[in-house]
């Protein structure tokens, strides 16, 4: 490929930043397979901020109904 001019080490760096900025660097580190330290680096020079995701995951409103197959009426 680079005989070709494509560098897909430039890309793979690009498309891991891109991912830094959406989701936290742990599930990023789990999904790619990637060592943590290296997430936490793309996302910090990403400007990604994931520091506060899970006290706002916590904090959020989960008023969801339960319904029943008993309840449920014909």
């Amino acid at each position: 490929m680079n005989n070709l001019g494509i560098r897909p080490g430039q890309a793979r760096s690009t498309a891991l930043l891109q991912l830094a900025t959406e989701i936290p660097a742990a599930i990023l580190a789990r999904t790619l397979g990637i060592h943590t330290d290296v997430a936490l680096a793309r996302q910090r020079l990403s400007a990604g901020d994931w520091t506060t995701y899970a006290a706002d995951v916590s904090r959020r409103n989960h008023t969801t109904t339960s319904h029943s197959w008993k309840d449920a009426r014909p």
